[in-house]
This record gives structure tokens, sequence and C-alpha cells, in this order.
């Protein structure tokens, strides 16, 4: 197996056909027909069905088109870097859930980096998202919770995708919610006063496993739940609904606004706030800084 036929398979699932593909890559259909029918005997797999309407691309070729077209664009990447001595900017990705302490870590990553030289993105995502974008190379970084619950789950899910979890800081459970919520003046809340308050939660998608939930506990029957998209609609319901939703406590008023606060639930159950990357693959130097910023936010709990 070759990069140059990993290219081949990457342009002809784009296109959709041997024809154009052939075209595009400047080589004969035969000769581009038999490269992909000598990486399907190697790898023991159809990638492709030819039929009157073009190419189809098997469950397997999909699959296998994932990895492939990582590959192809880090050979792009290698190309460019090295061989050309083309300059390119330096890039740095990283997903999260809903944190605003992961937000402000990669704002002032982004502050201290010069304007121009830097191509920087950040994806603030459902769970199963957060996960994906760091196996298929989206983003090096992916900041994400465990607890006992779903740890088995969620680290076996990251061992099949060739990810591992770095562990940061391990945090006790709060109940966050609005300062003018009836529950706002307590120094701990405990489950049985939250029973008539409408509980909040991060919306997952099709990926709506308890295992992917942002919240803890949250297999618990709730007289109510209501589930958003985004950190915004859910500090508005906060405080037009009395909401609240179960956090880490580590809150950065910043971002949030000083309108909610975070105050202990009476548990002892904790969670453990890390991030992911890619197994045997070293950070990059602004995922080293990004992460050194990061750990200063274990200490910003109210």
């Amino acid at each position: 197996m070759t990069l140059t036929q990993l290219q081949y398979v990457v342009t002809i699932a784009a296109l959709k056909s041997m024809n154009k593909a052939a075209g595009e890559l400047f080589i004969s259909q035969p000769a581009l027909s038999g490269a992909v029918r000598d990486l399907e005997e190697e790898l023991g797999i159809r990638i492709f069905i030819r039929n009157n309407k073009g190419i189809v691309v098997t469950t397997e070729g999909e699959e296998f088109l994932r990895y492939a077209r990582q590959m192809v664009e880090l050979g792009n990447l290698v190309q460019e870097r090295f061989i050309s001595k083309k300059e390119t900017k330096k890039k740095f990705s990283v997903s999260m859930q809903h944190y605003s302490f992961a937000v402000e870590a990669f704002i002032e990553l982004a502050g201290e980096l010069a304007l121009g030289e830097y191509e920087l993105a950040v994806h603030e995502t459902k769970t199963y998202e957060v996960i994906d974008n760091v196996k298929t190379y989206r983003s090096e970084l992916g900041v994400i919770y465990i607890n006992s619950f779903n740890e088995k789950a969620i680290r076996k899910i990251l061992s099949s995708d060739a990810l591992e979890f770095i562990p940061l800081y391990e945090c006790g459970i709060s109940v966050y919610l609005s300062k003018k919520h009836p529950l706002a003046g307590k120094d701990r809340i405990t489950m049985e006063e939250l029973n008539d308050y409408p509980c909040l939660s991060f919306e997952q998608g099709d990926r709506n496993s308890f295992y992917f939930a942002e919240e803890v506990m949250s297999t618990l029957d709730y007289k109510q739940i209501i589930k958003a998209d985004d950190r915004a609609t859910m500090l508005n319901l906060m405080t037009g609904l009395n909401g609240y939703t179960l956090c880490s406590g580590i809150i950065c008023q910043d971002l949030n606004g000083g309108f909610h606060t975070a105050i202990p639930l009476d548990t002892s159950d904790t969670m453990t706030i890390g991030y992911i990357k890619r197994k045997n693959m070293p950070l990059s130097l602004l995922g080293q800084k990004y992460i050194a910023i990061l750990k200063r936010y274990g200490s910003k709990r109210e």
C-alpha cells in the first residue's frame, strides 16, 4: 500500500467517477483501475462497486477512506513543509464539551500569539464529536470528563480509536444555577432540594447515550429535563425557568457573565476533567502551551 494508492481512492471517492478521477490524476483509466484493484486485493476488501451509475463506496470502503483521507492530508503537509519547503501557518485546533474555562484558555492562548502566523480553531460541541474530531485529525486535543459511571465505556471507545485520556484535575460536583434561583444562597444543595426545578442537559444528537452525557448523574429519574444545544441557551433557561445543571464548578464569569453561580452538591461523587489525544503522538508546541494554560483553571472554582 502506498500514499499514491491512497490518493487515488480518495480522489475517486470525491469525484464518484473513475474517468474523472483518471483525468484529475493525469493517469490512464486502465492504470488507475489496476492500482485500485491491487490495493483491494492487498487489503482483502472491496472499496468500490462499479455500476451503470458510476462508483459506489462499500461499507468497508467508507471505513478505509476515513483513514486514507487522514494519511493523504498528512502526506500533503509533509510535502509542503519538508520537501517543497513551503512556509505554512502553524495550526492548532481543540474540541471540547461545553466548558467555558476551556474556551477561556483558548482565548488566552490566541491572545499570546502573533497575528498572521497561526491558524487556530475551537469546537465546543457534543461528546461524540469531540472524540471523532481528535480521531480524524480535525482537532489535536479534546477536553472531556470521565467519572465512575462513564469511564469504562469512554475508555473503551478511546482505545478502539487509538486515543488516550490524560487527567488534568479531579473535581467535586456542583450545581450551576442563576444567582436569582431560590437555592442560590445555600452553602450546599441536595438532590432532594432540586426535585422541583428543571434539570438542564446538553443535547447529544444521535449519540444520546447516558455515557456521552456532559452532565454527571445523567441516569437519575428527573421530574423534568430540558435539553439545549448551546451554552447561551442553557444560561437563559437557568435565568428564565430556575433551571440548573450539574458541573465541575470551574466557572469563568468573564464569558458566562456574573449572573450565575456554582454551589457544591451534597454528594461524595467526583468527576475528572482531562484531555484526549492520539496515542504515541507528542503534542505540538501550541498543544503543550494550551494544556499548560488549561491546568491553571483547576483552581478557578467558586
